[in-house]
């Protein structure tokens, strides 16, 4: 009996391993097939970029494997099209290629405008907002492209749910006496997103206060993100708050 279990291991254990391990011809780490349709390195070659480290080592640490500069891959642009080789990944467009599916627009500037690059069709706009993390991240096709923190409600006054942005205004008066630029309506109108707002003197409210609540029930942004996700965002503009 003994000796049965030690020869159905002997066999077993080669059998796993061979029914698991994918083609990897350079010994980097990463299967050949990820290297060729999804980082786009040469799997024949350990270090693609010859810097020293490995495809793999650069790849889990978030750094490119195309660049022999050690910059991550959120900061690098290999092929040029405005997109950074992170969200490539995450829209799963070629990082080598500046126009993925060869409709004559380049990956980012698609991105840009909101559409598939990998496609014709529209991609949906979202906008989450965190509470208990004071953050908000924007997403397209529920790809993140970014995000930044926020100031939200004091207690229970930013309510929670689903909503659209139902109107925009690039200077909006609050009946509390100040203004609130780049506002975005949620709701009923009620209360939204804008940046930190302006006293009519100028002095601005609540600058040292994003990353904590503090508003009335609005969802407050820093100077220049305000800006970004107002010109980014669209009435209709889903936006989820939990």
């Amino acid at each position: 009996m003994k000796y049965s279990i030690i020869l159905l291991i002997f066999f077993l254990i080669p059998f796993s391993i061979s029914a698991n391990f994918l083609p990897d011809a350079d010994k980097d780490g990463v299967p050949d097939n990820d290297e060729i349709s999804l980082y786009h390195t040469d799997p024949n070659i350990k270090d693609t970029d010859n810097d020293g480290y490995s495809d793999r080592d650069e790849i889990i640490r978030g750094y490119s494997p195309h660049n022999p500069d050690k910059v991550k891959m959120n900061e690098n642009d290999y092929d040029k099209d405005g997109l950074n080789d992170k969200l490539e990944l995450s829209f799963k467009t070629d990082l080598t290629n500046p126009d993925t599916d060869g409709d004559g627009f380049k990956d980012g500037e698609e991105v840009k405008n909101g559409f598939n690059p990998l496609g014709k069709e529209k991609l949906e706009k979202s906008i989450i907002v965190d509470l208990k993390n004071q953050k908000l991240k924007y997403l397209l096709g529920g790809v993140k492209l970014g995000d930044f923190s926020v100031s939200s409600g004091v207690g229970n006054s930013t309510p929670r749910g689903e909503f659209k942005i139902i109107n925009k205004n690039i200077k909006a008066w609050s009946s509390y006496g100040l203004w609130m630029p780049y506002w975005m309506g949620l709701g009923n109108g009620r209360f939204g997103i804008h940046e930190l707002p302006v006293w009519p003197g100028g002095r601005r409210e609540g600058e040292d206060h994003l990353g904590k609540p503090a508003s009335h029930g609005c969802i407050r942004l820093g100077i220049g993100s305000a800006k970004e996700l107002y010109n980014w965002a669209e009435v209709g503009t889903k936006v989820k708050i939990y």
